[in-house]
């Protein structure tokens, strides 16, 4: 008896196991790097990277293998319900993954110009891709928490990886102070939502939520002293996910962290993070605080509104390139926010559509600033682009797909995004009956005509301005040309042909569907 007990146990901590097989992978790659990294001879980090961008496909390899083998049976929980693998988990997972692939081929040909291509780069890389994964199949506070604290950390030394670059150690220790005070708002708010449900599992904090607010029949003697704690909570997680996600008034850090950052860094923060925060913002305030989202919507369109203001009016005066799309990035988190605060379908599609076409937008863009780059020449003002049309027509129309698409132009996968983030809201404005949705549907379209100004600043320089900036030619390593085909080729599939694209973000629909009131009819 005693043996069978103990094969069923093992039977079902393997099961479990097959539910975190992508993590595992790249956790042993990230120990692996490092360990490649003292046994290689001396110049030849570069083997690390392609080891880790081996490791990362081979992670994605298992999400998709898991998403074909499950599909039909999600979700699926385990490790006592703190883990849950479903189609919003696989969406996310697969994100991470590009965005960390993109980054570690644009990476290569950076490191060798700045004289800084170690092993520990990529292993840090890794890390921070593990703590993303857990972010999205996390489905409590705990490892929630925990692993948005893996990614952070992570980041805190990666912004400040170039060690004799004062601008890469002030920008490292911005980001540092500002994140470990977000990270205790953000604790104190699962701190408060703990102490009123008595668990941190999501599921069970949302059946609590409804009982205190919801229920008919609800004591008011239980219900009042439990609400202001409620609000409490939920605006101090709102808070510390508003810093994660740069959105204002949090959001000073982005300009200082993506200037000062390297490059590759800078893409991989504004990508892969945002992304993880966002899904982390999706799991805890549609599924453990869907039922106040008579509350939170309202300050979420607010901050949204706000957002998108300050972002895109701030990058009108930049100059640097850098910078000017660190303020690119504080808007586009106003526009996701939309998804989120419209919770239905065309909002969730939209969410997950726009952040897989975001991904390939800004890295791509970092990625002709990395081509830009080297000894003496650091190619981070826009100027630096001045005549890149004549010097090199390929490049120059690869930029030119970028900022159009990050504008939200037709047949570019940013208007795709935009389109659904933006029915959303216009859908669910219709189902409530309430005009603030239109107002703010229509305050984001007329900022969006606004960022082609600054937008279309690149194209003007690299084709109206016949003077090179720099006369020698660029060289991009074959890791980066991939990267850059990639991104194009994926923005304007995703514009042209968005259909395919459609129908594997519904499933992130499924997943949430009902968690906001039951709202949302998939079809």
């Amino acid at each position: 008896m005693l043996l069978l007990q103990a094969n069923t146990t093992d039977l079902f901590a393997v099961r479990e196991l097959n539910l975190i097989v992508p993590e595992i992978i790249l956790t042993v790659a990230a120990c692996v790097a490092l360990v490649m990294e003292v046994l290689l001879p001396n110049r030849r980090s570069r083997w690390v990277g392609y080891f880790a961008l081996g490791g990362v496909l081979l992670a994605a390899a298992s999400v998709v293998a898991a998403w074909v083998t499950y599909g039909v049976g999600f979700p699926l929980t385990g490790f006592y319900g703190m883990v849950r693998l479903d189609g919003f988990a696989v969406v996310f997972k697969l994100i991470f993954l590009l965005a960390a692939a993109l980054t570690i081929a644009v990476s290569l040909r950076y490191l060798d110009v700045e004289s800084e291509q170690r092993g520990e780069f990529y292993a840090l890389v890794l890390f921070a891709l593990t703590g993303m994964m857990f972010l999205a199949s996390g489905y409590d506070l705990i490892v929630l928490f925990i692993s948005l604290e893996l990614m952070a950390l992570t980041f805190y030394v990666l912004v400040s990886f170039t060690r004799r670059e004062r601008r890469s150690n002030e920008a490292g220790m911005k980001y540092f102070l500002l994140g470990a005070f977000s990270s205790g708002v953000l604790l104190y708010g699962m701190s408060l939502l703990y102490g009123i449900a008595g668990s941190t599992n999501l599921g069970d904090i949302a059946a609590s939520v409804n009982s205190i607010l919801h229920a008919p029949g609800a004591d008011e003697t239980t219900a009042v002293p439990l609400r202001p704690m409620l609000l409490l909570g939920m605006i101090a997680l709102a808070a510390g996910l508003f810093f994660k996600i740069s959105a204002v008034p949090f959001h000073m850090w982005a300009p200082d962290a993506y200037e000062g950052a390297p490059t590759p860094v800078t893409a991989f923060l504004s990508t892969g993070s945002k992304a993880a925060s966002f899904a982390l913002f999706a799991r805890i305030f549609l599924e453990g605080l869907g039922g106040m989202r008579a509350e939170w919507a309202p300050l979420l369109g607010v901050v949204a509104a706000i957002t998108i203001m300050v972002g895109n009016w701030a990058a009108v005066t930049q100059t640097n390139s850098k910078r000017l799309l660190a303020y690119s990035s504080v808007s586009n988190a106003g526009y996701l926010l939309l998804g989120i605060i419209a919770a239905n379908r065309y909002g969730y599609v939209g969410l997950a559509l726009y952040l897989l076409v975001y991904t390939l937008m800004n890295i791509g863009a970092f990625g002709i600033i990395i081509s830009l780059h080297r000894r003496g020449v650091v190619g981070e003002q826009v100027d630096d682009l001045k005549g890149l049309a004549q010097k090199d027509p390929v490049m120059a129309a690869a930029m030119a797909v970028f900022m159009l698409s990050l504008g939200g132009l037709p047949l570019t996968g940013g208007f795709i995004g935009k389109w659904f983030l933006f029915g959303g809201l216009l859908q669910r404005g219709k189902e409530e009956g309430k005009n603030w949705y239109y107002w703010l549907a229509l305050w984001a379209i007329i900022n969006t005509v606004v960022s082609f100004y600054y937008y279309v600043r690149f194209i003007r320089v690299m084709y109206l301005d016949e003077r090179a900036a720099d006369v020698r030619p660029l060289s991009l390593s074959p890791a980066l040309r991939v990267a850059l085909g990639v991104a194009v080729f994926g923005i304007i599939a995703v514009g042209v042909y968005p259909q395919p694209f459609i129908n594997f973000a519904q499933s992130i629909v499924s997943s949430l569907a009902g968690a906001v009131g039951g709202t949302i009819a998939v079809r």
